[in-house]
């Protein structure tokens, strides 16, 4: 996979944010975004809020997850836990969400295939394709396309700082243009400005994440509590939706008494 993940942390001052740290608050933002999603009107500025809050999240995701396949003592566990909880996340999802497609882990599990890909197909041209298969294997997943193509960038410039900045730029590039659509509402004169525009703020939650891997993250993991973070970054993702599902349920039940 080539080079080192870099993890100085003397160069910078900057950087004061371990792993778990950083995993937390991608949690906490997931959260946000999709009690939006489940407790809000898809276009009020509220829901617009924290949906785009959330989209801070995927991107650590597809960055830790580059920097895990390469130190993970056993690449086959890793791979099998993602599928694993892409199989248990799946019923939640859509109960919470109401929708036909496949959830994040699923997208996540995905990004891994790619990194195997990468280092173990030696044909340029097999890889190659192979990487395309899985990335469009995304189309009816959560984060389709852009994560994928994320952690393939970032697989593809480990080591090299200023590069992985311009992976999440180039995907924030193609989710702004990919949500343009999601904005035009059937406006009138200067809808292409107001869908532009919006399209464009949609995506800093990537920006923002670009920043704090790249800026703030100084290499480490918590000194305390490993293994449970880990399975609490595998866990909370099917409970948080089933929670939010059994919560919109009572509530749905308390307002039509």
């Amino acid at each position: 996979m080539g080079g080192q993940i870099q993890t100085d942390t003397a160069e910078s001052g900057l950087r004061v944010l371990n792993r778990d740290v950083i995993k937390y608050i991608a949690m906490f933002t997931m959260l946000l975004n999709h009690m939006g999603h489940v407790f809000l009107t898809r276009g009020t500025p509220l829901y617009e809020i924290l949906e785009d809050i959330g989209f801070f999240t995927a991107p650590v995701m597809c960055y830790f997850m580059v920097e895990g396949y390469v130190y993970t003592r056993s690449k086959a566990r890793y791979g099998l836990r993602l599928f694993l909880f892409a199989v248990l996340s799946q019923i939640p999802f859509q109960l919470a969400f109401g929708q036909r497609g496949f959830n994040m882990i699923y997208t996540l599990f995905c990004c891994f295939l790619i990194l195997v890909v990468m280092e173990r197909v030696g044909s340029s041209l097999i890889q190659a394709c192979c990487v395309m298969c899985l990335i469009l294997a995304t189309v009816n997943g959560d984060w389709p396309i852009v994560a994928p193509l994320l952690t393939f960038l970032l697989c593809r410039n480990v080591g090299d700082r200023k590069k992985q900045a311009m992976s999440f730029f180039v995907v924030y590039l193609l989710f702004a243009v990919l949500n343009i659509q999601n904005y035009m509402f059937g406006q009138q004169g200067d809808w292409t400005w107001y869908a532009v525009t919006h399209a464009a703020l949609s995506g800093l939650g990537i920006l923002a994440a670009a920043v704090v891997v790249l800026v703030f993250y100084n290499g480490e993991r918590a000194q305390k509590g490993q293994r449970f973070s880990k399975w609490f970054f595998y866990l909370f993702y099917p409970a948080h939706l089933l929670v939010l599902y059994l919560l919109k349920i009572s509530l749905h039940n308390i307002s039509v008494k």
